[in-house]
């Protein structure tokens, strides 16, 4: 990672930790998980199903539901829970013994080069600074490698002009078009991208996208 975005990386997390080092209790609610969070979590396993990735590394993953998930459910070789929030680390630590939890940022992760076969994310990529994290993903997975994100992605191509300038240093929610710019560029090819199923719910309520790509 460059000076300039180990910097953007510095910035972005001091800013978004100290917020979910204090909302990790809240993040963790039932009714939270099972509305907001569970369908995006569904299509992710769905894709590590089909790939049959066994070294995979979950990626702000928060409390650690997803990734105790993906260890459960598919019985992979390793599952890594990463994030950069104290406070949510702690909680997932006590979730499962079956998952490595590591405290790290999505731009420095500390794995050695193509050392996994998938990176997944869920509604935590606005959090990144894009460009650091996506470098950091492309160098860690395997050729052939999986990344597999869920973000709200607004479908308008104002997305940018419709966020307030001083929130886009903290969060970030690029349109879809955008996203696949951003992710083809860090030497990947996009193989899927739609609205997560959230039926009987319209994808307009909660307009979250997953995104699915391949290491190049």
């Amino acid at each position: 990672m460059s000076a300039m975005q180990q910097a953007t990386a510095r910035a972005f997390n001091g800013l978004v930790t100290q917020g979910w080092n204090r909302a990790a209790r809240l993040y963790n609610t039932p009714i939270l998980q099972r509305l907001a969070y569970r369908p995006p979590q569904d299509e992710i396993i769905a894709q590590l199903a089909l790939s049959r990735a066994q070294r995979i590394a979950d990626v702000g993953c928060g409390t650690g539901i997803l990734a105790a998930r993906i260890a459960a459910d598919l019985a992979p070789e390793a599952v890594y829970g990463c994030d950069a929030s104290a406070g949510m680390s702690k909680q997932a630590r006590s979730r499962s013994d079956r998952v490595e939890w590591r405290h790290r940022q999505a731009e420095d992760l500390g794995f050695p080069d193509a050392a996994l076969d998938a990176v997944v994310s869920t509604h935590a990529f606005h959090f990144f600074a894009h460009q650091a994290a996506l470098a950091e993903f492309h160098r860690i997975l395997i050729p052939g490698g999986l990344l597999a994100i869920v973000l709200n992605n607004p479908t308008t191509r104002f997305a940018r002009a419709l966020q307030p300038a001083p929130m886009q240093d903290l969060a970030y929610f690029p349109a879809p078009s955008e996203m696949r710019a951003l992710i083809e560029a860090a030497g990947f090819t996009v193989t899927e991208q739609r609205a997560v199923q959230r039926y009987p719910i319209p994808p307009a309520l909660v307009p979250d996208v997953l995104t699915v790509a391949r290491r190049g």
